[in-house]
């Protein structure tokens, strides 16, 4: 599902959260609070065992023809409701697990989706690179350079999040080619041009791009030589030989540490400085999440990312923030390396998921490569996913999503924080304080936690060895953070 939002085709209308509100007790935060989606379920509903009879035949078809091993649920989506997912057996769970998938829409998206735009980008599949439609440039300007972070004004758009962090690197490689050979109007050399026909220097350097343990920023060839977080992704698929370093391991709380997490980060910091200096491939770019995701969840503080910006900038190496999960609104701000305010932006900012398109955002010129084909494919994005990111940007502001998931965030948080002190056993490390609902903490118990919290009518989801995370929709609320706070509670205290 995406976490901006998803309602059933039955939505006619949707109302603004309100700024604040004073109650405490759940029934009074339910009956102030007006939610996005008047028809959405009060609470969830299960009944039996899940998967259900329906879903377990559904899968047993659809298993004769589509590998489902990594089936979570099948979903009914037009009964799907802002944030509650159904199954095929009538169950409605809140759903803080899925970040990224729409099912049916909001009135403003069902009108983007039914529009003379779409229906000529759907139909005509335009080959961007050689006949984009004459209003390409018009629906860039006004969705994904309308939020563009601060600083870079132009995008190269791509299929997925995999793609997005690909096409990056292909960027910073010829970037640090074209300055090793004085300048874009430098032209090839023979050696060079016979050489990379058989994949071998000069023509086909060994460059490296720089990652961190426990990253992971996609399955495709480059961006799973970044992947570090679990050998299942990497098995029996050829690697490049590129370097990793330490990213912090910070202990929690974290006003209890200081001192030790600030010299963790420094540490970290400087093998990043050592390995860009050292390392037998030299590294083109730096390859960073503002929190690591499918590793765990795993934080940073500002001033370590401040740090790599400094040495990024030292050695004339490229710095790339990869927002697939972390942007759009999910932290409490539109790209979540706003948080940190460096004293220059990235060089490169990936996205995709809830934009539901994807991409890469640059500012320098001399990204580009110096010829064309060189950043170049048959599709080289999807105009008709480019509308809908165009429409969740223009929801996203009209709601004022951001903004509801920092306040949401801050109530969640709170909540939690109340448990981790009522079940210490159960809450450790929680994570996530004024990082909006992008909120973790680790359990002993936790494949048993998300086992059970289906039951419980939560779906919900880990990440790393031992965390569990949430990922909310932005269109989340103080009353699903009640409900989720009392599910996690009844949860608990069955393990």
């Amino acid at each position: 599902m995406s976490s901006v939002f998803r309602a059933s085709t039955r939505l006619r209308s949707t109302v603004r959260l309100p700024a604040a509100r004073a109650l405490s007790t759940t029934a009074g935060l339910r009956a102030a609070e007006k939610s996005y989606f008047p028809n959405e379920p009060t609470a969830p509903s299960v009944s039996g065992t899940i998967p259900g009879p329906k879903n377990q035949a559904a899968a047993t078809e659809l298993d004769e023809v589509f590998d489902v091993r990594s089936l979570n649920m099948l979903t009914d989506y037009n009964q799907s409701v802002g944030n509650y997912i159904a199954d095929l057996d009538g169950n409605k769970l809140l759903d803080v697990l899925l970040p990224f998938l729409l099912d049916t829409t909001t009135p403003h998206l069902q009108k983007v989706a039914a529009s003379p735009e779409m229906a000529c980008a759907l139909i005509n599949r335009p080959a961007l690179g050689n006949f984009p439609s004459s209003d390409w440039a018009h629906i860039l300007k006004t969705g994904a350079l309308r939020a563009a972070p601060k600083g870079l004004d132009q995008v190269f758009t791509a299929m997925a999040g995999s793609d997005a962090n690909e096409t990056a690197y292909k960027a910073a490689f010829m970037y640090y080619r074209q300055l090793q050979r004085g300048g874009p109007e430098v032209e090839f050399t023979e050696e060079e041009m016979l050489s990379t026909m058989n994949n071998q220097g000069p023509g086909s350097p060994q460059l490296s791009i720089l990652s961190f343990k426990s990253a992971f920023h996609g399955r495709l060839f480059g961006s799973l030589s970044t992947t570090r977080s679990k050998a299942i992704h990497k098995l029996d698929i050829p690697a490049f030989d590129w370097p990793q370093a330490s990213f912090p391991q910070l202990k929690y709380p974290l006003e209890d540490h200081v001192q030790e997490n600030a010299a963790e980060e420094q540490r970290c910091l400087a093998e990043v400085e050592r390995l860009i200096k050292e390392f037998h491939n030299p590294v083109a770019a730096v390859m960073v999440e503002p929190i690591q995701s499918e590793g765990g969840d795993n934080h940073a503080s500002p001033a370590f990312f401040q740090g790599l910006r400094d040495i990024t900038k030292r050695t004339k190496v490229l710095f790339i923030v990869d927002e697939v999960q972390t942007g759009v609104g999910a932290t409490g701000k539109f790209w979540a390396h706003d948080h940190w305010n460096l004293s220059s932006p990235p060089d490169m900012v990936t996205f995709s998921k809830k934009a539901q398109t994807a991409g890469y955002y640059f500012g320098n010129p001399a990204l580009r490569p110096n010829k064309p084909y060189r950043q170049f494919n048959t599709w080289m994005g999807d105009p008709a996913r480019a509308l809908i990111y165009r429409g969740i940007i223009e929801e996203v502001e009209r709601l004022g999503l951001v903004e509801n998931t920092r306040i949401t965030g801050d109530y969640l948080y709170g909540g939690l924080t109340r448990l981790s002190e009522k079940y210490p056993e159960h809450f450790q490390n929680l994570r996530g304080k004024n990082q909006g609902t992008f909120i973790a903490w680790d359990t002993p118990k936790r494949d048993q936690f998300v086992a059970k919290a289906k039951s419980f009518g939560v779906n919900i989801g880990g990440s790393g060895p031992s965390a569990i995370r949430l990922r909310p929709m932005l269109v989340f609320q103080k009353h699903h953070a009640d409900i989720l706070l009392e599910k996690i509670e009844q949860i608990v205290q069955v393990l």
